[in-house]
């Protein structure tokens, strides 16, 4: 694969910081040793600024080319998980439980080798802005970051995106226009009858068989709700009761789950019909029912301008892209900046690792010179760099 000879000379020092990022794993907004990590080597890169507290802990660089131009945003993400890890690596989580499970690690590497790329050659007009960003897993920390000002602050008028993808060989992209990931909302849903006695149920309203009815009845949902040509699940994913005795019938039952679209159209049907469906169940057996939804991630959605831009750094950088890619049913934050400005966000092969979220997983140190020279593409062919000037590739 033709990968930029500057990051094959860079493989060592980043594969340095990514094994650093990789031992101290931080939790959604509380990364006070990654966010400073991430600024000083930005500083010593001779960005033109480096602000941090950006939605908290989130930080922002900025690099200026030779003159007037486009501003276009590139963004990774910095928190890990709350998971034990299992890889025996020599740089494995220094704290027991936590452990970067999703390649935010190598995430975090590939834009700064790119940053330092950009800050060393500076051959674009424009400017470039690098986002590091907290709180990914599950903490919204795109939308906060929108919410502080990311976009108008920076005029930026371009944002792109990547994340690893186990399964995928290593140098390979994968992107597709329009909805690429879904959309993520919860609900909890409390069912409260009558308890009693397990040898008397004729006494009591059993909210054990209300919930096994609320179950089967939610599985229509999608399958007689829902356009057979959309993508949708919903899953009933947790149970509990207000007493552990087997002789007793409780008198709450709680369940939670998750629902996931490809269109907003789809998710606010699931929703009211999720809604209706609980309460006319739980009314027709004699029981009360609530209903708690907490709205998640929104679908990511790539530009069809951006994504061709996608497409074609990939292309320079990879001879193995796939350009329609199926959907991913799981969901991811940088929907609300792409909510907030015209963007793509792409997959990019990790090899035959354990899948992400996954005790077992790790980035592999042989994507970083792709993912930072897909980085430095974009930011190049988009902001004007010369033809000639971005030919600098070996074949690997």
């Amino acid at each position: 694969m033709p990968i930029r000879n500057r990051f094959s000379e860079m493989l060592p020092e980043m594969t340095a910081w990514r094994h650093d990022f990789h031992e101290h794993p931080e939790l959604l907004y509380d990364l006070p040793r990654t966010s400073a990590r991430v600024a000083d080597l930005l500083r010593g890169f001779g960005c033109d600024e480096v602000v941090t507290g950006i939605a908290q802990t989130g930080v922002v660089g900025v690099i200026r080319g030779r003159g007037p131009g486009r501003v276009v945003g590139l963004r990774a993400d910095m928190d890990a998980l709350p998971i034990g890890e299992t890889t025996g690596r020599a740089y494995a989580s220094h704290t027991p439980g936590r452990m970067h499970a999703c390649g935010h690690d190598g995430h975090m590497t590939m834009l700064l080798g790119a940053a330092k790329y950009l800050a060393g050659t500076r051959n674009f007009d424009g400017t470039v802005v690098v986002i590091f960003q907290p709180a990914e897993e599950g903490g919204g920390g795109g939308l906060a970051m929108v919410q502080d000002g990311l976009f108008s602050r920076w005029n930026i008028q371009e944002v792109y995106g990547m994340h690893n993808h186990p399964g995928l060989p290593v140098g390979h992209f994968a992107i597709r226009p329009g909805a690429i990931m879904a959309s993520a909302d919860s609900f909890e849903i409390v069912l409260t009858g009558k308890g009693g006695h397990a040898a008397r149920p004729h006494l009591c309203v059993d909210t054990m068989v209300v919930a096994a009815q609320v179950i089967t009845a939610l599985q229509t949902v999608v399958s007689r709700g829902v356009d057979p040509m959309e993508q949708a699940v919903l899953s009933v994913s947790t149970i509990t009761t207000d007493s552990p005795a087997y002789n007793v019938l409780p008198q709450v039952v709680r369940m939670s789950g998750t629902a996931r679209t490809m269109s907003e159209s789809v998710r606010g049907f699931i929703e009211s019909r999720v809604k209706e469906i609980v309460t006319g169940v739980a009314a027709a057996l004699q029981a009360q029912a609530e209903v708690i939804w907490q709205s998640g991630y929104p679908v990511t959605v790539n530009g069809a301008a951006e994504t061709d831009h996608a497409i074609a750094a990939a292309r320079a950088v990879s001879a193995d892209v796939d350009a329609d890619v199926a959907p991913q049913m799981a969901a991811e934050d940088f929907s609300y900046m792409l909510r907030e400005c015209p963007g793509a966000y792409i997959l990019m092969g990790n090899g035959a690792s354990a899948p992400v979220h996954h005790p077992d997983y790790d980035f592999d140190d042989a994507a970083l010179p792709f993912g930072a020279s897909w980085y430095v593409e974009i930011a190049e062919s988009r902001l004007g760099a010369p033809e000639g000037d971005r030919h600098d590739l070996q074949s690997r």
